[in-house]
């Protein structure tokens, strides 16, 4: 643990190039007599770090004491301190692991693109997740996370849309898509994905397992997640969309937008043009083609059509209809 927390002292030297020893205390969660002897120790221990007293003073490093990570270009430290997911390593129990590592490395980054990297840090921000969505935080993700690093197999209880029952899974690895965290894993000869806030409960088996030879996680999961979006749509909708609604075609999905974007015929003298959208049923179709109002119109199938139709019907007769206004009930004692 001391080892560790003189690691860190060194390293928020070298990347900060002064600390309060309170600062220090609150980053490595100690007291300021911790802090004092540990200083003492680096500098028993060879280490050129020397004290400014007063209010306003701290620990420095003799100029010119670290280390270097030869080779790194400035575009490529500056791509290190873009790839980080501060939210998705926190959830994974690896928050401070990630905050110590990005540390070390800007520590040890020559002066000129140690700026440059901090610079991209703060100028530009990766949110994972999708508008309108927080990151789910399973409670027992940190504990597949585990088994995902160590290869150890797994006994879990799982609800899927159809039933609940008990499998024995390898877990292979994990993917975070729109702020949803599935684990891969494979149960028998089948590697499937599952949901992790799925899982009811989970218990670590005495059994280790090896990865299939050759498996790719991310090879995977666009072939499952493109297998996944086909096995949606069972139908299709012949409709008619104005400029302004294939703009917002991609709200409905990236299967509408694409199938707009192959459709062969040209645009009439308004612009509207039309196209087969893939759709999953009627009822699910009807409601998310309301979102584009009067920028859409389905030509088949005739049942969407007069679903469409009937809803629009039933706003009319809302909103036309004048609200009554409500009063107070009083009631006397």
């Amino acid at each position: 643990m001391r080892a560790s927390r003189l690691l860190l002292i060194l390293t928020t030297l070298q990347a900060k190039g002064f600390a309060t020893a309170r600062s220090l205390a609150e980053g490595c969660e100690v007291s300021l007599r911790t802090i004092y002897r540990d200083v003492d120790a680096l500098s028993a221990a060879g280490v050129p770090i020397y004290a400014e007293r007063g209010v306003e003073g701290g620990y420095r490093l003799l100029d010119g004491y670290r280390t270097r990570l030869n080779g790194l270009s400035r575009a490529e430290a500056e791509t290190l301190f873009l790839s980080g997911l501060p939210e998705a390593a926190a959830a994974l129990g690896l928050g401070a692991a990630q905050a110590t590592a990005e540390l070390k490395l800007l520590a040890a980054l020559p002066a000129e693109i140690r700026s440059s990297a901090a610079l991209m840090r703060a100028r530009f921000y990766l949110d994972a997740p999708a508008w309108f969505s927080e990151l789910e935080r399973p409670g027992v993700l940190q504990q597949v996370a585990e088994a995902v690093w160590s290869q150890t197999a797994l006994k879990i209880r799982y609800k899927s849309w159809r039933t609940e029952g008990e499998r024995r899974i390898e877990p292979l690895g994990i993917v975070l898509k729109n702020a949803v965290w599935y684990m891969v894993g494979r149960a028998g000869d089948q590697i499937r994905a599952y949901r992790v806030s799925r899982i009811l409960s989970l218990t670590a088996l005495n059994a280790k397992f090896t990865a299939p030879e050759g498996f790719d996680l991310e090879a995977f999961w666009h072939a499952y997640a493109e297998r996944f979006e086909k096995s949606l749509y069972t139908d299709h909708a012949h409709v008619r969309v104005s400029p302004r609604g294939i703009k917002g075609l991609g709200a409905l999905g990236r299967a509408a937008a694409q199938a707009m974007q192959e459709a062969n015929g040209k645009p009439d003298r308004k612009g509207w043009r039309e196209a087969r959208i893939p759709i999953e049923s009627v009822e699910k179709a009807a409601w998310e083609f309301l979102r584009l109002g009067p920028e859409i119109e389905v030509l088949s199938p005739q049942e969407l059509r007069l679903a469409l139709a009937n809803s629009a019907a039933a706003m009319d007769r809302l909103y036309r209809s004048p609200r009554k206004s409500r009063r107070r009930r009083t009631t006397t004692h």
